[in-house]
């Protein structure tokens, strides 16, 4: 795997008029990022309150600022937009659409969506990069056909056409989007040099791989890594519980061992786009080139999914000690969000806890100052955290272990606390 520098530009000569395919966690910060960097952008999406909110300066994630969005807007370079007309004379359309699990099976629709209407305005000499998360072999046996049939350009000498898989961590300060090294690929030689040439723009470094493949599958083992070592330590969460043995002191323990060894941690489950279902992707396509199924994909699937039961569980084991019912009690939910930091809340192991918690009939309470819109917000009551609402619940459970919230009052005043992160400490708390 060969690494470049940034590049600085195609041949010298910057390539102005990107087209950038959805406007959400992932294909905004390109198109921000690609504004700064002196290309004219065309931000499509088909949501049209998203697209207003853009127009409107209104930034709906946590990574791209209002004062940023509006910087963009200043500019006369960036143009939020749901019609397809302002897609024709792109030089550059990167796709970033979901890509989600249908019944098990990956959903690549709005690929094949995203692709048809890119071809309808492609011209000779255009770049085209897949972003969006899938299985390997999508670039070229999907999107490849599409833009040649809809376009009536060849792939490879009309146009160039290359994956690149997205990296976007919600909220992560250290590693951006600009500092975070970008994998790309193409479906020839002349492709990924164009691909890296305008990421390398972008971002501080690009990495080539020897195919679109090759990219399609890093993105897949990056994430499959991550899912299997968390529900390992899951497993070992459940079972130390059973040993009476601290799990915590044990990682942390591990955790001085200065090589062959890297920490995860247990929790109530994952959540986001990738880890709940990437690996599924990887798992599918084995299945279905292979005939073979991936055993580790399947057994982490299986644990990772039944934490938020576990913890449902051990909640009413909780109470049950304090000789209290889970029917009627109050269960306040700290955290919607699938991790730290930001609002987003796709997949969030809470959603499936708070789903146990209400079919024993507690009365649930949740409270998280990033995320405003929640699928649940029609089952449940959203409250302020205050003294009242801690002191009003029968048991609180730490889901999201957001900073800035007063988690001493929340010790102080709380009578039953079970954490699934290992973040407070207490008399009256319970730890994961």
């Amino acid at each position: 795997m060969e690494k470049t520098q940034n590049s600085g530009g195609i041949g010298g000569v910057p390539i102005q008029r990107l087209v950038v395919v959805g406007q959400g966690y992932v294909g905004l910060p390109v198109a921000i990022r690609a504004v700064a960097a002196g290309y004219d952008v065309v931000g499509y999406d088909l949501d049209k309150d998203k697209i207003s909110g853009l127009a409107a300066g209104a930034s709906h994630i946590e990574d791209i600022t209002d004062a940023e969005l509006q910087m963009a807007l200043d500019s006369g370079r960036y143009l939020p937009t749901e019609s397809e007309s302002d897609l024709a004379g792109f030089d550059i359309a990167v796709i970033s659409v979901p890509t989600p699990l249908r019944d098990g099976a990956p959903d690549i629709s709005y690929i094949e969506s995203a692709a048809e209407t890119v071809a309808r305005f492609m011209r000779g000499g255009a770049l085209v990069i897949l972003e969006s998360t899938t299985y390997p072999g999508t670039t070229e046996e999907v999107v490849l056909p599409l833009l040649e049939t809809h376009s009536g350009l060849t792939a490879g000498t009309d146009f160039g056409l290359g994956y690149s898989p997205e990296r976007i961590d919600p909220g992560n300060k250290v590693w951006d989007f600009a500092s975070t090294p970008k994998v790309v690929s193409g479906i020839d030689d002349a492709s990924t040099q164009r691909v890296a040439a305008f990421f390398g723009d972008l971002v501080a470094e690009v990495v080539l791989t020897k195919g679109t493949r090759e990219a399609e599958l890093t993105k897949l083992l990056e994430n499959t890594f991550r899912h299997v070592n968390i529900a390992l330590v899951n497993e070992l969460a459940i079972h130390a519980k059973g040993l009476g043995i601290d799990i915590w002191d044990v990682i942390r323990a591990a955790d001085t061992k200065p090589f062959g060894f890297m920490p995860f941690y247990p929790g109530p489950g994952v959540g986001g786009h990738c880890l709940p279902v990437d690996p599924s992707y990887l798992s599918w396509q084995f299945e279905r080139r292979l005939g073979t199924v991936s055993r580790f994909v399947k057994i982490a699937n299986d644990i990772n999914n039944n934490m938020p039961a576990y913890v449902a569980r051990r909640l009413q084991a909780g109470l049950n000690d304090r000789m209290k019912p889970v029917k009627g009690s109050k269960v306040l939910v700290l955290g919607l969000a699938y991790k730290r930091g930001t609002g987003d809340a796709r997949e969030t192991p809470a959603t499936e806890l708070i789903r146990e918690l209400l079919a024993m009939r507690a009365d649930v309470r949740a409270h998280d100052p990033y995320v405003q819109h929640y699928e649940l917000d029609d089952e449940i009551t959203r409250v302020d955290l205050t003294v009242d609402q801690v002191e009003q619940a029968d048991a609180i459970v730490l889901v999201t272990d957001h900073l800035g919230v007063d988690y001493d009052m929340v010790i102080s005043h709380g009578d039953y606390i079970f954490d699934t992160r290992k973040l407070l400490d207490g008399d009256n708390v319970e730890s994961l």
